[in-house]
């Protein structure tokens, strides 16, 4: 015969079980309301390590909320890492400092990002190969994972959105989040002359955002060259004015890291 305190308990306990899980629901309809995602997804699993380790009320609440926050800044630096354009080369974990001639003390200044928000420009020169396009894109991810809104761009990208913008919306769209930037990367500029009105353009933009955004150049090309590409004089002349006021240029030498591991499907011969 079943003991009748015993029973009234099992009927107890399975009713304020059910009326838990109801209330678990309840939370997570809640979340999806309020688009709390994470506290919704991670409710169950923190409302168990809560009755493990005993959490008291504030220190349940502040681990909900922190979960949210975690979430929405993983999802935040996803966003603005796909927005951010990067080559796949952008770990300046991996890059070889010295072979270019840049010392490891330089990069881990540069990696401290001081200069972002001191709206200073980076100038990376040198030839074809030495590691200008990679030291670019890394300070890039640095810069996303620290919270900078970034992009990186090549010349002719930049170039097609100055030229489409008026009459192609997802151009304007593009352009109005690049003048918003906190730094930009303008990838392989001068590679090719400029028609006049697309120099016009170009020095427009950049006279537009340079006192509001950090710009990192990488070029082959010396200053003194820039203005044979721009074909005139004056407007090259301004737009190093502007670059160059607040600027690092940093000389990348040595012999191009592509020739040096160049790769073959043909067989070794014998």
């Amino acid at each position: 015969m079943i003991n009748p305190d015993v029973a009234g308990y099992c009927q107890q306990h399975h009713y304020n079980k059910k009326q838990m899980e109801k209330q678990k629901q309840e939370i997570k309809q809640l979340c999806s309301s309020f688009r709390l995602s994470a506290i919704g997804a991670n409710l169950e699993e923190i409302i168990a390590e809560a009755e493990q380790d005993n959490l008291g009320f504030v220190q349940y609440t502040l681990k909900l909320f922190k979960s949210e926050a975690d979430h929405r800044q993983s999802r935040d630096q996803i966003r603005r890492t796909k927005e951010a354009g990067l080559p796949r080369n952008n770990n300046l974990n991996l890059y070889q400092t010295e072979r270019n001639g840049l010392k490891s003390e330089r990069l881990a200044q540069l990696r401290e990002l001081n200069w972002i928000d001191q709206l200073f420009n980076i100038v990376l020169m040198g030839p074809s190969g030495t590691g200008k396009t990679a030291l670019a894109a890394g300070l890039c991810m640095d810069a996303v994972k620290a919270g900078y809104k970034v992009y990186f761009r090549t010349m002719d990208e930049i170039l097609n959105t100055l030229k489409t913008k008026d009459f192609v919306k997802s151009k304007m769209v593009e352009y109005k989040k690049l003048i918003k930037a906190n730094l930009i990367v303008l990838d392989d500029i001068m590679l090719f002359p400029l028609e006049k009105n697309m120099a016009v353009a170009f020095f427009n933009f950049i006279n537009q955002i340079y006192e509001q955004t950090s710009i990192i150049i990488t070029t082959n090309k010396k200053p003194t060259e820039w203005a044979k590409m721009l074909d005139d004089e004056v407007i090259a002349t301004a737009l190093l004015d502007r670059l160059l006021f607040r600027c690092e240029v940093i000389n990348l030498t040595g012999e191009s890291y592509r020739m040096e591991n160049r790769k073959t499907f043909f067989e070794p011969s014998n």
